[in-house]
């Protein structure tokens, strides 16, 4: 079995595999110490922790990830917590950065005697159809080589070898560009909240999400095509005060940007998910927007899925799993599909002061004071807020 990319797919499918005795060797393009240190991420949600530890992969998330339940949403009409351990289905989610988890799914493969090839960059998958496809690659030194398998499993991102290689007219794409950008930041600085917040200003979203008690991830609603570099530091957290109102409900803590990035907020899925000998899973399979953290929890998700169905058809002659694979992830995909879109909607309106956009805009109002008085939409929010 070849694998490509090193994330948690990747490594959440290297080591079920490897543990049931399947031979496998994962490829990764990066170096190992960027792959480690690669911020992403950090929100588990209930049913990737029971993943990680029915596997005995959830070591470290234990000891050193932290239980959420609470977000806060802050608009012009004042502020207000919902406690989603107390709805629906009364679930919480664990905070732990994304590149810990990584870390530690890489040692334990590693420990457990499994093979990664870091600074391997896959460039073609070939003969997928056929019961021996192959991988070429280019390796760290700048040779071609070529990597050969029953199977292949296609973890490398939206960019990778792996959608790459699909035939012309073998997959239907679903494309949206939900007009929205994201100035993502990392800052060295402790949270200033206990729960997640949610700002809707008419300057546009913030969002304050905690990462350990030194680091925080802020995101600021900006124009697109606005650099990175854009902004200094201090316009950066004055517009994080006012969009946050930091007046009225206390400053935030502030300290060094460390890390910065323009995300655009789009949505995209492959159907299917298999292709002859070749499997699509993680952000390959299906991109989505980050306004609902469920991106890792996919991943991890279909990576289990596609190692019992594996398992199955290698070990004990029954492709079931493979066969219904595509049909079963894309169920969870569309599902968190849709519920990102309804965050996208509830965090974001039209900036203009034309009668359709007034219209929109008191629409997501609407929306924003059902969600603070409605029991039942807050456990349908609590139910998929957590779930995946």
């Amino acid at each position: 079995m070849v694998v490509l990319g090193a994330g948690p797919a990747g490594l959440v499918l290297g080591n079920l595999l490897h543990d049931s005795g399947i031979d496998c060797v994962v490829l990764e393009r990066a170096e190992r110490a960027h792959i480690q240190t690669r911020a992403r991420a950090g929100f588990l949600a209930a049913n990737t922790v029971r993943i990680l530890e029915r596997h005995g992969l959830a070591e470290g998330l234990r000891r050193r990830g932290q239980a959420h339940s609470t977000c806060e949403f802050r608009t012009a009409d004042g502020r207000f917590r919902l406690d989603y351990s107390e709805l629906g289905l009364g679930e919480r989610h664990t905070v732990y950065p994304q590149q810990d988890l990584v870390t530690d799914l890489l040692t334990r493969f590693l420990d457990s005697g499994g093979r990664v090839v870091f600074g391997t960059e896959a460039l073609e998958v070939q003969d997928a159809d056929s019961d021996r496809p192959s991988v070429s690659v280019r390796e760290g030194d700048g040779r071609p080589g070529r990597w050969q398998a029953r199977y292949v499993a296609g973890c490398d991102g939206r960019h990778g070898a792996a959608r790459r290689s699909l035939p012309a007219g073998s997959v239907r794409r679903y494309h949206c560009d939900h007009g929205v950008t994201w100035l993502g930041l990392l800052a060295e600085a402790p949270p200033s909240l206990d729960a997640v917040g949610y700002a809707v200003h008419e300057r546009g979203f913030a969002g304050h999400m905690a990462r350990t008690s030194e680091i925080t991830r802020y995101y600021l609603q900006c124009e697109r095509g606005t650099p990175a570099e854009a902004w200094s530091e201090e316009r950066i957290w004055d517009e994080l005060d006012l969009r946050m109102r930091a007046k009225e409900y206390g400053p935030l803590h502030r300290g060094p940007v460390v890390q910065r990035g323009i995300v655009d907020l789009e949505s995209d899925v492959l159907e299917p998910l298999r292709h002859g000998s070749l499997f699509l899973a993680g952000d390959a399979a299906a991109l989505i927007s980050p306004s609902a953290a469920k991106g890792a929890n996919l991943a991890v998700l279909e990576a289990e899925i596609l190692a019992r169905a594996l398992v199955d058809d290698l070990l004990h002659g029954d492709p079931t799993g493979l066969d219904t694979y595509s049909a079963r992830c894309l169920t969870s995909i569309w599902r968190a599909q849709e519920f990102s879109q309804w965050m996208i909607g509830l965090l974001h309106g039209p900036s203009g002061s034309d009668g359709e956009s007034m219209f929109h805009n008191s629409l997501r109002a609407s929306r924003i004071n059902s969600l603070r008085t409605s029991r039942s939409r807050q456990d349908w929010f609590a139910e998929h807020y957590v779930g995946i």
